[in-house]
């Protein structure tokens, strides 16, 4: 699906279950809980949130709505490369105070932008070692409270019990994307290896089913 020619039709269903995917398996209710909600308490009406290749957005719209429904407002900016997924992304009901730009991280950085919470979903499989070293230099430019990259902890049961979900949305990439995906995941030992070592701020935690948060707090 990240191909500039793949079918226009199964790319915007994709899009469309991407938020039943996320909530099946990536944990951002706990993560909300856990992270950012204690943050996001502290911070205030101040409160802004990153999320770095934010794809259709979904998970901005989720975590706006958890937030909201506990008396908070932060301004939420999903910042993606991909022209198609920020067209898509703006088109959704998103709520007031979300924006999508379409560009990196590090472009967004250089404006000298700074966020509360900087965080991405399913990036880091994308990226080759360095370029995860990279992404967490640049998370932490924005001068954050916390960084939180979650992503897929690569394992063969995961591989092997992908298409009972996978299978569940037919007309998508999803079956196919997310075994590719997990193929191109991190196990927790090679991401401790490529985190920044000279800033032991960061950590490797895992969750299940099969998750892997890079996290930074200052």
């Amino acid at each position: 699906m990240d191909e500039a020619g793949c079918d226009p039709a199964l790319l915007a269903n994709t899009y469309r279950d991407f938020d039943r995917v996320n909530a099946l398996v990536s944990g951002w209710r706990g993560i909300y809980t856990r992270y950012l909600r204690p943050v996001l308490r502290e911070a205030g009406a101040e409160a802004t949130v990153l999320d770095i290749g934010c794809g259709a957005g979904d998970v901005c719209r989720r975590l706006a709505a958890w937030a909201k429904a506990d008396g908070f407002s932060p301004c939420f900016v999903g910042a993606d490369p991909d022209e198609r997924a920020i067209e898509y992304a703006k088109g959704q009901a998103n709520p007031p105070g979300t924006r999508f730009y379409c560009g990196t991280a590090e472009q967004l950085a250089d404006k000298g932008e700074t966020f509360t919470i900087v965080l991405s979903n399913h990036v880091l499989h994308h990226l080759t070692d360095s370029e995860v070293t990279w992404l967490c230099e640049t998370s932490t430019r924005f001068a954050p409270r916390l960084v939180l990259h979650a992503d897929i902890h690569r394992h063969p049961v995961a591989y092997a019990t992908f298409p009972v979900i996978g299978g569940l949305f037919p007309g998508t990439y999803i079956l196919p994307d997310g075994l590719l995906s997990i193929r191109r995941s991190f196990t927790p030992d090679e991401l401790r290896r490529i985190a920044p070592r000279n800033d032991n701020r960061w950590r490797v935690e895992t969750a299940f089913p099969f998750r892997l948060r890079l996290v930074w707090t200052p």
